[in-house]
């Protein structure tokens, strides 16, 4: 039996159980069975996705309900049939996988915010890193490890890797690496002195007073970090588009900015 048809029972019985009862409770069933608005968002975004669907359920009276990691994890879960109503990637590549499975509405795409990837230290050992080619981060590491998204999957990962590679960095570090399930998870990492540097986001850093940035990688040194977001094909929450497009909004804006994120027009 399909799930709008129990719940078209359900909701039936209901109605039948409030009248033989002599209340006035028919009105209130529909209001019973709302759901809330499920995003799924990559991990960086926290803080600003936050504050964002806080201020919307203020305003809306409505409820959201977020799901945060690595953007590809949250793809495979949708790819596997977990319910959503909207996704925002922390890169183009995902949004692509979930798009050529025709698990999005295409014509709700929009490329949101852009970012930029750091190098951070534990605050009270950072000292100023001049990000070049060639500059030698494992004597930096010192024995340690580079903490840093699973570079073949975590975008900010990916990113990294790629900015390694081209200041020609990476055989260096190769083996040196403590991947991370989540640029979150790497960042956790060097704010628990866990690791001496890592690789994250310049919004991650932003969000943990433990860390500090000690340098930022040229934007030629690797593809744009380009978070792109969408409204899944199955979604049928008909809130799902009031959040959406209160996150592509002007009233999103602050949010974001204060953040360091850049929002895209």
């Amino acid at each position: 039996m399909g799930i709008h048809r129990r719940q078209w029972i359900k909701t039936t019985v209901a109605a039948f159980a409030a009248a033989w009862l002599g209340t006035t409770t028919l009105l209130a069933v529909p209001t019973q069975a709302a759901e809330k608005v499920t995003v799924f968002a990559a991990a960086s975004l926290k803080n600003a996705i936050d504050d964002i669907t806080a201020a919307w359920q203020k305003e809306s009276g409505k409820e959201a309900t977020i799901s945060y990691a690595a953007s590809s994890a949250l793809a495979k879960q949708i790819e596997s049939g977990a319910p959503a109503d909207i996704f925002i990637s922390a890169d183009l590549d995902w949004m692509d996988y979930v798009a050529k499975k025709n698990l999005i509405k295409a014509d709700t795409r929009k490329n949101l915010l852009g970012n930029r990837i750091v190098l951070v230290a534990p605050k009270d050992k950072a000292e100023p890193i001049e990000i070049k080619k060639g500059f030698d981060l494992a004597k930096l590491l010192d024995g340690g490890r580079l903490a840093m998204g699973a570079v073949d999957s975590v975008p900010a990962g990916k990113y990294g890797k790629a900015a390694l590679e081209s200041l020609g960095v990476w055989p260096s570090v190769e083996g040196k690496i403590a991947g991370a399930e989540s640029v979150r998870a790497a960042l956790l990492l060097v704010s628990r002195g866990e690791a001496p540097y890592g690789i994250v986001y310049r919004t991650d850093a932003a969000a943990d007073k433990e860390v500090k940035i000690v340098g930022t990688f040229p934007d030629d040194s690797h593809p744009a970090i380009i978070y792109p977001i969408a409204i899944l094909s199955e979604s049928k929450n008909a809130d799902a588009v009031s959040l959406f497009d209160y996150i592509k909004s002007e009233k999103a804006v602050p949010f974001f900015e204060k953040q360091g994120f850049t929002v895209l027009k």
